[in-house]
């Protein structure tokens, strides 16, 4: 048999750092928190770019996105000859993993409007055996998938159906999608059961193989719009969800950050009973994700393979609910850009199971997490470091430069962060006009000790000066050392945009 551990990479879309029993008691999550009692709980983890597909090319090729060429949702690379280095799930199937892909990674590898032409043969990208919780088609087809839409018709169907009572522009997050509502289908016959399910029968498979696996297991949910099993929406109360903090009347509005102006009128004419109401959905689908979580974990604790593999949890970027009157993501504040994650199992010394680390932490860490897991070298061009060993990481990194599915960039926002101090400098405009006024970057300074609301900017704060020009200095070098390897030849083309 070999003696390389197996790797369980865990993945949800949009949750928030805090979503966590082990984090706010008022939420049900039994078996991260039991992951996190075995393993390493990264309290202070952020995403590097907080939205979906620039946030996705990173992790899985542990670039940050200036480096990969991905920047937002609009673009992608489609070609893998284009990827400035291979994915993880390459890395390892190359190392002799066999490589499991169950739901979904957001790469949009296909042809859009006629910009770009499909290769002869679609790239699953380090994929032996895959399948996916949507339907066949489209630009997240890839070969040899099996799809959900096939083996669950009526339950695609509706999901589809209720997508577009949301706000088919939206991608559910629209405050109709916020509201959600309860599912017609127990937690049982929904997608992310069909995918765990799959990811179960796949390990079953993999059993007599003397090859090391690789499982990946990601999400949709907890990402609007909230369509949650009753069981889980009924293990919550209304009354025991505490009330959504709200920012000073006089907050300034800086630029960081991205809102819908109908989102926000709305939540603000909610009385407080019904804006629980979406924290109350969004916690019970944190909990349908982690039931799911649990089946395959328990499976391996019974098969005996719990302490042969190392688990990852983690998710892509943050969530705002109803904090500064905004929701989704979209900016570099914590509620946003923080992610939960976790390391457990295989490879985490003794003295530090059941601990939380407080040191700055990146998803630019897993690939080096999981390689060296797997006993292969780490490429010095990485800029992550494994979250098995020291860190040497003074601050942690993120950007942003524009949401969603905009045609043209902005300016990009950057953020430094340490655990006691955020920086973030920004320009309110495009990278064209950024040329002609360079002289005209804001910035905003946090005390996140003091106000972790990041209420008080005090970027120009005279008591301050000496923090701002050494985290100014950090995020200099921070981006001197970024633009050392990459990009090199990578080339993207922009995305449709949603229809």
């Amino acid at each position: 048999m070999t003696d390389k551990p197996n790797l369980l990479f865990l993945m949800t879309d949009q949750h928030r750092w805090d979503a966590l029993g082990c984090v706010r008691p008022e939420v049900s999550t039994p078996n991260l928190d039991a992951l996190a009692a075995r393993g390493i709980h990264f309290d202070q983890a952020v995403c590097q770019n907080p939205q979906c597909v620039a946030s996705r090319y990173s992790l899985t090729t542990g670039l940050y996105p200036s480096q990969v060429g991905v920047r937002n949702n609009n673009q992608a690379i489609h070609h893998d000859q284009d990827l400035p280095v291979p994915t993880i799930f390459q890395r390892l199937q190359q190392a002799g993993y066999l490589t499991i892909g169950c739901g979904k990674t957001h790469w949009y590898m296909g042809q859009f409007d006629g910009r770009d032409t499909l290769p002869a043969v679609r790239s699953t990208r380090g994929f032996d055996w895959r399948y996916l919780g949507r339907m066949a088609g489209g630009n997240e087809s890839e070969p040899g998938a099996v799809y959900y839409s096939d083996e669950a018709p009526e339950q695609m169907s509706w999901m589809k159906e209720y997508e577009l009572k949301v706000g088919p522009r939206s991608g559910g997050e629209s405050f109709a999608g916020y509201m959600g509502r309860t599912s017609p289908f127990s937690g049982d016959g929904m997608r992310e059961h069909w995918l765990t399910t799959k990811a179960i029968e796949s390990l079953r498979r993999a059993q007599n193989r003397d090859q090391p696996w690789h499982v990946y297991l990601s999400f949709d949910y907890p990402h609007a719009p909230l369509a949650v099993p009753r069981e889980f929406e009924d293990l919550y109360c209304l009354d025991e969800i505490p009330d959504v903090s709200r920012p000073p009347p006089d907050l300034h509005r800086h630029y960081n950050m991205w809102h819908s102006d109908e989102i926000v009128d709305s939540w603000r004419a909610l009385p407080e009973r019904e804006q629980r109401q979406i924290w109350k959905r969004y916690f019970a689908l944190c909990s349908y994700v982690d039931a799911q979580f649990g089946r395959i974990l328990t499976y391996l604790h019974e098969t005996g393979q719990e302490e042969n593999t190392l688990v990852v949890f983690t998710s892509d970027h943050g969530e705002s609910l109803g904090e500064r009157d905004r929701f989704s993501k979209y900016s570099l504040y914590d509620a946003s850009v923080r992610v939960p994650l976790i390391v457990a199992g295989h490879g985490v010394p003794p003295q530090a199971r059941g601990t939380k680390d407080s040191r700055p932490a990146e998803l630019v860490d897993l690939v080096p997490t999981f390689l060296e897991a797997a006993g292969e070298r780490i490429p010095d061009e990485l800029p992550g470091e494994s979250l098995l060993g020291p860190s040497y990481r003074l601050g942690s990194y993120a950007e942003f430069h524009s949401h969603g599915y905009d045609e043209i960039l902005w300016a990009p926002n950057l953020m430094w962060r340490t655990t006691d101090w955020k920086l973030i400098l920004f320009y309110p405009g495009n990278l064209d006009v950024l040329r002609r006024n360079p002289n005209l970057i804001q910035g905003e300074l946090y005390d996140l000790r003091h106000d972790p609301d990041e209420y008080i900017n005090l970027y120009d704060h005279p008591n301050v000066r000496d923090i701002q020009h050494k985290l100014t200095r950090d995020l200099l070098v921070q981006l001197s050392i970024n633009a050392s390897h990459f990009p090199r030849h990578a080339s993207y083309s922009y995305n449709r945009p949603r229809s």
